[in-house]
């Protein structure tokens, strides 16, 4: 018997907690998945009141962070993907930041 991968579940996201150096993500499925935050730089510059607002997407496809406007999907945090943002816009996001 074979299962395509429309009849499969996708994990989904139920909990975030962002450290002082990782996100971790616990899973539908019983995983966790922990990431280096450097991966994700408007997170590693966020404060910690940023990095604890967040909400889920789609039931859990992916995480919203609104008050840094950041956004990583659970199939690419699955997939081992750092963000995608250019050096400068994350620079332009950076300096319209000042010094928080």
């Amino acid at each position: 018997m074979s299962s395509s991968a429309n009849e499969m579940t996708r994990p989904r996201a139920i909990e975030v907690n962002v450290t002082d150096d990782a996100l971790v993500v616990r899973l539908s499925d019983g995983r966790s998945v922990s990431v280096p935050l450097s991966w994700y730089p408007r997170l590693e510059h966020a404060t910690r009141t940023e990095r604890a607002t967040w909400e889920l997407l789609g039931e859990g496809i992916g995480v919203h962070w609104p008050l840094i406007d950041e956004d990583i999907s659970i199939h690419a945090l699955l997939a081992g993907r750092r963000s995608n943002e250019s050096n400068a816009s994350f620079g332009r996001w950076l300096g319209l930041r000042g010094n928080q």
